[in-house]
């Protein structure tokens, strides 16, 4: 098993600076990866170049690039400059976001989400190896039929052959899309207790697709609060627990809400959602479970972390 650093949202030019000093010690203390977010804030690229400057070692991994913010030709471009500054450091990590996010940020219909992240992909990947870039899909169709466009060639050779492509992904098709072409999970709400079926499918898709399901990285974003009384060390993790059960996506298309459900807090996941969507901010994160956050997160003191993190070691890789 190995440790990640993943930065959230920044709302100020304090926490980026905040940031970029905690992947720093990440680096001097022999972490894996450090990843970053973005949603409608501050931008992953632009942070994890400030970081490839001032680290050493530890990989830099977009967790996520928005998949409706970027063309898939950008994106590759973006890949294959932060590869080279960073000395062949970079993991693409992509997602589809949400249709609040999507459509109501990037003016972008979320429509076919499985289907435009296999497309994205392709034309990435077809992209970074520098083949001439053509796609017949619906959703990227390059050049454009009837236009004026020609098929180009990346400029900028990247330092590697291959950028590892990983996917946020959490309902069935998208978890057997990663098995079938990425080269990682970024998984989130991950309790590794029952969490095996979702290892299952993407280990499943990848052998149909015939790849070795060991050869997917497994990388779970883990909420980490230390204190003696694990109550109140999840009372620190309920903000972004009921941010993303209750108010990520919208009411019919919630994709956290949806897991939360199937992990049995289908009653508590709604309390949540009518909470938050009604501006009720204090009282979601109150009906956010404590259940729950001990499932997916390392609560308490070190003891206690300890052997949770030795669960995660034991049952956190695709097979």
């Amino acid at each position: 098993m190995r440790l990640g650093l993943s930065l959230g949202y920044a709302t100020s030019a304090q926490q980026l600076a905040d940031a970029v000093d905690l992947a720093v010690t990440a680096d001097r203390l022999g972490f894996d990866c450090v990843w970053v977010a973005e949603a409608y804030g501050s931008d992953a690229p632009t942070v994890l170049a400030a970081i490839a400057a001032r680290t050493e070692r530890i990989g830099i991994g977009s967790a996520v690039l928005q998949i409706p913010g970027r063309t898939p030709a950008m994106t590759a471009m973006t890949a294959a400059t932060l590869d080279a500054l960073s000395g062949g450091r970079f993991r693409l990590g992509l997602g589809v976001s949400g249709p609040q996010v999507s459509e109501g940020w990037h003016g972008v219909p979320f429509a076919d989400p499985v289907g435009r992240t296999r497309e994205y992909v392709a034309v990435v990947r077809r992209a970074l190896s520098r083949r001439r870039v053509t796609a017949d899909g619906p959703h990227y169709p390059l050049p454009l039929p009837d236009g004026q466009g020609k098929p180009l060639l990346l400029s900028l050779a990247p330092v590697r052959p291959r950028i590892p492509v990983y996917l946020a992904a959490i309902g069935p098709r998208n978890l057997e899309l990663t098995g079938e072409v990425a080269d990682g999970w970024l998984g989130i709400f991950f309790d590794p207790e029952t969490g095996r079926r979702q290892l299952d499918r993407i280990a499943d898709a990848a052998r149909r697709a015939g790849r070795d399901p060991a050869g997917i990285d497994i990388a779970v974003q883990v909420p980490v609060s230390l204190d003696p009384d694990p109550g109140v060390a999840a009372d620190r993790v309920r903000p972004e627990a009921a941010l993303y059960v209750g108010g990520m996506g919208s009411r019919t298309a919630n994709f956290y809400h949806r897991q939360a459900t199937e992990m049995g807090f289908g009653t508590e996941a709604d309390e949540v959602q009518d909470r938050f969507l009604a501006g009720d901010h204090t009282g979601a994160r109150a009906a956010v479970p404590f259940e729950f956050l001990d499932a997916t997160s390392l609560l308490g003191d070190d003891a206690r972390i300890g052997r949770r993190l030795a669960v995660y070691r034991d049952r956190g890789s695709a097979r």
